[in-house]
């Protein structure tokens, strides 16, 4: 096999096992057992390590020494932590791109607010739930994509990835009811309407305030599910 064949295997890995430990498939604290990998994803050693290396620089994996690889614990306090830090962040990109983002800036959060509210028809809740969460995360980095610096927006996607498995549980509470999904559509506009107006304060203050809406929705999930 070739080398490009062999790290297309280890990225394959990577997406399968990250999505699979998002969802809860694999629980917090659970063993990672290689030959349960193997069978799951019909692929071999290599490519599995690979891809749990990368996880674990993800803090979504645990090595043990000399025992494999567990699924990272998940807690409230890390559940607080990682919510704050992303809002503080979001909000201090969102004033950098009110200074800095031009026309397009504008035309382009516009463009997919108005695609994220008309959520096309889908054939189950697991695609209702992708659509959804594909143009929701498409929505917020169009707007943090006017602070035109590649390195925050590298440490946004780092925090985004760490807080996903979280995210999932609230996503999971949100986008299958139409109440919870018109109450972020409202919330959307308003945000679209302060952040057009160009009041970054108002604007940074808001999505602050919008991004740590979940919290409550998922200590609570958390509770009910015996992860806290």
């Amino acid at each position: 096999m070739d080398t490009s064949s062999k790290q297309n295997l280890g990225v394959s890995a990577y997406h399968w096992l990250k999505r699979d430990i998002i969802r809860g498939v694999f629980t917090p604290g659970e063993k990672l057992l290689m030959s349960g990998l193997k069978d799951r994803y019909g692929l071999g050693i290599g490519p599995l390590r690979e891809a749990l290396s990368q996880l674990v620089a993800e803090s979504l994996v645990v090595a043990i020494s000399q025992r494999g690889y567990r699924v990272a614990p998940m807690s409230l306090s890390e559940l607080a932590d990682l919510y704050d830090a992303r809002a503080q962040l979001e909000g201090l990109v969102l004033e950098l791109a009110i200074q800095r983002g031009g026309d397009d800036w504008e035309a382009e959060i516009l463009a997919k607010a108005h695609t994220l509210a008309k959520v096309t028809e889908v054939n189950s809740s697991e695609e209702l739930l992708d659509v959804w969460d594909t143009r929701h995360k498409t929505f917020h980095t169009a707007i943090a994509a006017g602070c035109n610096s590649p390195h925050l927006m590298k440490v946004r996607e780092s925090l985004f990835d760490q807080v996903e498995r979280y995210r999932h549980l609230w996503l999971r509470e949100t986008v299958f009811s139409a109440e919870a999904l018109e109450r972020k559509r409202r919330e959307h506009a308003a945000l679209v309407e302060v952040i057009l107006s160009r009041d970054a304060q108002r604007a940074a203050r808001m999505m602050r305030e919008h991004l740590m809406t979940p919290v409550p929705i998922i200590t609570d999930v958390m509770r009910r599910q015996g992860l806290a």
